[in-house]
């Protein structure tokens, strides 16, 4: 079973005393206001997406991790690979995607996870090109892409929301490049996932 260790942060596999807080992150309308359709989902819905995120790691070998506060245990939210189906247009992908708790917003703790997952795909599951996908406005995340080494690749409309979303994309050798020139401190380029 797959476990990744940043600075702060565990990247685990789901546990089923993880479905109440993440179904009180997914309760949260402004942490989901940038996700699809921008509704919340209540504890079945997070129940029944942990469950499809499980099926996804069993099945191709990566999926999303619950990302866990290393001081404290507490549950912050997710990270991890994915395939957005849900955008047929940018396949063949692998989306690295994130959701924390409002709480642990501000603190590079998305990145800090995003990274480590990005790590995880390259470096341990041989992907070629991973993308990440945000709507139009959410500046929050296109920060992050950035702060990953990402470059925009093109926009598009998402058919499940009919919202503008901006796709960002990192290709295996341009991540050994930025990997090979940054020193191992936790805020180099992917340090804090090492």
């Amino acid at each position: 079973m797959v476990t990744l260790r940043t600075p702060r942060l565990i990247l685990r596999r789901w546990r089923e005393d993880d479905v109440a807080p993440m179904a009180a992150v997914n309760a949260d309308p402004e942490v989901m206001r940038w996700i699809r359709d921008g509704s919340v989902r209540d504890e079945q819905q997070t129940r029944d997406g942990i469950r499809g995120w499980e099926s996804e790691w069993e099945s191709r070998g990566f999926g999303l991790f619950a990302v866990e506060i290393r001081s404290t245990g507490e549950l912050a939210g997710f990270t991890g690979l994915s395939v957005p189906a849900y955008l047929p247009e940018v396949l063949p992908a692998v989306e690295v995607g994130w959701r924390l708790a409002r709480s642990h917003w501000g603190q590079g703790l998305a990145t800090e996870a995003a990274a480590a997952a990005v790590r995880f795909g390259f470096e341990e599951r041989g992907l070629e090109r991973i993308v990440s996908i945000a709507q139009v406005g959410n500046v929050a995340s296109e920060r992050i892409m950035t702060k990953l080494g990402m470059r925009l690749a093109c926009e598009a409309v998402s058919p499940t929301g009919g919202r503008r979303v901006r796709v960002f994309e990192l290709r295996s050798d341009a991540y050994v490049a930025a990997t090979a020139n940054a020193d191992s401190t936790p805020t180099a380029p992917y340090g804090g996932a090492r």
